[in-house]
């Protein structure tokens, strides 16, 4: 009759039923005697490379010699940090050449089994798996996020460039937009900003401004007798010698035609006077090619906050058409 223990007990599995099994789980299975030399390859291990099973010498230099020139280094170093006790086990993953000639990428890993009295290895077991199919998807996933890297930056690279060449074209079209193009004196667009601005910042902090309009007297004389040529020159210099008259603050601004004004932040109608009589004199040594005189005529006014803009325009300008109707090279206001 049997007893319980000996129905549960369960039989031993001797070596050569292991390394059956694992033969099984394993690509190929070996087993180094370290004291002799000897390694055991199973057949798996040879038929995984192409090879005959027991074609080659059974010694470790047969598998050095397989491993890829460019994988020894970081192999050995895994191999030796197990040997030393710097490892638990021995694991690697390296390229093994084939009996075609070609590279198989494995997965190597052992284990010492048994040592010698004075603590060197004695035997070794381990296994290769094939893992190429692996790694060959990994090289490509990567070859793929490389490249989609690639892209993303090259696109990103092109978005800023373009978003530069955008912010240029944005600043040159403002640029283009306050500038008036013939005198490089301030546009009208630029010239009735500034008025809105100052409008507003008078009536916030009750400092007045001041606003000055010129007119050149008989411009259309000047392009009559020496062409439109000569009076774009006379424009010209007028703007060149009324930013000689004027602060950093102030801004000059071509009206329209033959006509500029000029935004005097902070400033009252009697400095306003002061600087227009400055420019009239200055002005009044221009010469049409090198000769014929120049004069202006000058509106002037002060901000009334309580007013609106236009209002402040339309105030300049009848100042202006009585400083005309005053003789010319004349200021009213």
């Amino acid at each position: 009759m049997l007893h319980d223990n000996e129905m549960t007990r369960q039989p031993a599995l001797d070596e050569a039923v292991m390394s059956g099994m694992l033969e099984v789980v394993s690509d190929g299975l070996w087993d180094w005697n370290a004291n002799t030399g000897y390694v055991h390859r199973y057949p798996g291990w040879y038929q995984m490379l192409g090879y005959e099973p027991h074609s080659l010498d059974n010694t470790v230099f047969t598998w050095e010699n397989l491993i890829h020139p460019d994988d020894l280094a970081q192999v050995m170093e895994s191999f030796d940090a197990c040997l030393s006790g710097r490892a638990a086990d021995y694991r690697a993953e390296y390229r093994c050449r084939c009996r075609n000639g070609d590279y198989l990428w494995v997965a190597d890993c052992g284990r010492i089994v048994a040592r010698n009295p004075d603590g060197s290895v004695a035997r070794m077991v381990g296994a290769h798996r094939n893992i190429h199919a692996q790694r060959e998807l990994y090289a490509r996933l990567e070859l793929q996020n490389r490249t989609l890297e690639q892209q993303v930056a090259q696109r990103t690279a092109e978005l800023e460039r373009l978003n530069q060449a955008l912010q240029f074209q944005v600043e040159e079209n403002r640029r283009l937009a306050e500038t008036d193009s013939l005198t490089g004196a301030a546009s009208r667009y630029r010239l009735e900003q500034a008025v809105r601005l100052e409008h507003e910042r008078a009536k916030r902090f009750k400092e007045p401004f001041a606003v000055i309009a010129m007119d050149v007297d008989d411009f259309k004389q000047i392009n009559d007798r020496h062409g439109h040529g000569v009076g774009d020159q006379t424009l010209i210099d007028i703007v060149q010698l009324t930013r000689g008259c004027i602060r950093e603050i102030d801004l000059l601004a071509r009206w329209g035609g033959d006509e500029f004004m000029l935004v005097l932040p902070n400033t009252r109608l009697p400095d306003a006077r002061v600087v227009a009589e400055k420019l009239r004199q200055r002005l009044s040594h221009a010469r049409v090619k090198g000769i014929e005189p120049v004069t202006l005529s000058f509106g002037l006014v002060e901000s009334d906050p309580d007013e609106q803009v236009s209002h402040l325009m339309a105030r300049v300008d009848r100042a202006l058409y009585r400083a005309k109707l005053a003789g010319k090279d004349q200021l009213s206001g």
